[in-house]
């Protein structure tokens, strides 16, 4: 049984750092300036956003504020950022990501104009609820631990508990949100046009398409992540 225990402790921990991994190392891989690409992956952006008309959209580098959640496009300002090395590079990650982002500005785009979005409305009205359902589950663990400790009333306890379960797990419905807009963004818009457009060459495809699969996926560590924090707080309740 301790086996079978340690066995399941190494593949949780695999389960959980493979993909962040797995992700850091195709963005590396791929991460070398290209001394005959014709522009950057900030360059690139500006590009895509006027060549499909994608009105109001902005592109700049991630600034200071940002730099935590790295290249992404923010449905607020309408604007396209990405990090440094992928602002001014020329690497095929530094592409690929570029055409990312702007694939969710075009989701967005398509949204405003009544057309498909690929989920990324429902996605940004799902993460402002669970902006306000992590610090009420916050709220509710640190409720439960004060009953637990001055009324003792295992009952409370195990209620507050059970309130703030629940609403961490909104956050998986998110994620679960998340994958397909991601995917869409990816393959749906972002790689037929690096590959319809002559953007890249089809040498350059396979490893686009690496990239890409890690822009896609780098919601999964996120989503495992609270799969994790969820079951430790279900195996509390039982």
């Amino acid at each position: 049984m301790a086996i079978l225990g340690l066995l399941g402790v190494v593949a949780l921990i695999g389960l959980i750092v493979w993909p962040q991994y797995w992700i850091k190392r195709e963005m590396k891989r791929h991460g070398g300036d290209r001394a005959y690409s014709p522009g950057t992956g900030g360059e690139l952006a500006e590009h895509l956003v006027e060549h499909f008309g994608i009105n109001g959209v902005g592109v700049e580098q991630v600034g200071p504020q940002n730099s935590a959640v790295g290249d992404h496009y923010d449905p607020m300002s309408k604007t396209v950022r990405l990090s440094a090395e992928n602002y001014h590079g020329t690497s095929l990650t530094a592409i690929a990501v570029a055409a990312h982002e702007v694939g969710h500005a075009m989701q967005h785009h398509d949204g405003l104009n009544g057309r498909r979005d690929g989920g990324l409305g429902l996605r940004h009205k799902l993460v402002s609820i669970t902006q306000m359902t992590d610090k009420f589950a916050s709220v509710f663990f640190f409720a439960a631990s004060v009953l637990g400790v001055l009324a003792r009333t295992p009952a409370a306890f195990f209620g507050f508990v059970a309130l703030g379960v629940a609403l961490l797990a909104v956050r998986i419905v998110v994620h679960l949100v998340t994958l397909p807009v991601e995917f869409d963004a990816s393959f749906r818009r972002a790689l037929p046009i690096l590959e319809e457009g002559g953007y890249l060459s089809a040498d350059e495809l396979p490893a686009a398409r690496s990239v890409l699969k890690a822009a896609a996926l780098t919601y999964v560590a996120g989503a495992i992540m609270s799969l994790v924090n969820l079951a430790r707080w279900i195996r509390i309740l039982r």
